[in-house]
């Protein structure tokens, strides 16, 4: 008992640096005991994640239409050039803060009739310049995909005309009407991705788990530990012995 005590206070003597360290062919053998345990839980949080983005998030529908952006200079001629496209992309981005005003929004509001203000309708819609050129695409994500495309299809008859009468300045001319995008389909929630970041969860989350339980684990659990853990030669090893063997032999 009291050599064991020796040993034990040898051990808890060690610096925190070598009890902490871990070897590499160590931990691979760890994660190899649970190897089972991290593949499960890794599907079960993907299947988790999965369920739930499916069944229970909102379905999220895009409806989108875009505009082209031309100077009065570029109108009246069949050259392009530099200057008149840079004219035309700094009128794009005049227009697309004009699309998203009040004079818009309350306009589209009225001729739909909807039961929303101004303010909660531009949360849903988006006005940006594609690629910094003189084109503008609209778009707007809802719930009801229906809803969307008619909102963008409002917009895009009503902005022209006040844009000309805010700007005494170029023309503005639809390349693509107001339709869904994605073939029809949900923008979001992404099932896939949600799954995959379910499972990404459930590995790191049961690996971290494997890793601490291993590092807070300070038992002896093969020959090679006393020597390493107490740097100490090993003398000898007695065996286990079944008690019942031993008591029938006697």
């Amino acid at each position: 008992m009291e050599e064991l005590k020796e040993m034990k206070e040898m051990k808890d003597n060690k610096p925190k640096e070598a009890a902490m360290e871990i070897d590499l062919r160590a931990l691979l053998m760890v994660l190899r005991r649970h190897l089972f345990s991290l593949v499960l839980v890794t599907l079960v949080c993907a299947s988790i994640f999965y369920f739930f983005s499916r069944f229970f998030i909102t379905k999220q529908y895009e409806a989108s239409a875009t505009l082209i952006v031309n100077n009065l200079s570029s109108d009246k001629s069949t050259s392009f050039n530099s200057s008149e496209l840079m004219a035309a992309q700094d009128l794009a981005d005049v227009y697309s803060i004009i699309i998203k005003s009040d004079s818009v929004m309350k306009t589209v509001i009225k001729e739909l009739n909807l039961n929303v203000t101004s303010d909660d309708l531009k949360k849903d819609i988006s006005v940006s310049t594609v690629n910094s050129t003189q084109i503008i695409e609209i778009t707007m994500t809802n719930v009801d995909a229906t809803y969307a495309r008619k909102v963008i299809a409002k917009i895009v008859e009503v902005a022209p005309p006040i844009i000309q009468t805010k700007v005494a300045a170029g023309s503005v001319k639809i390349i693509s009407a107001a339709r869904v995008t994605n073939g029809g389909a949900p923008v979001s929630p992404n099932n896939f991705r949600n799954a995959l970041i379910g499972a990404a969860l459930g590995f790191v989350l049961t690996l971290a788990v494997v890793i601490v339980r291993e590092l807070m684990n300070n038992t002896f659990k093969t020959e090679d530990d006393i020597s390493k853990m107490l740097d100490i030669p090993l003398l000898g090893v007695i065996p286990a012995v079944d008690t019942r063997l031993f008591n029938k032999s006697v």
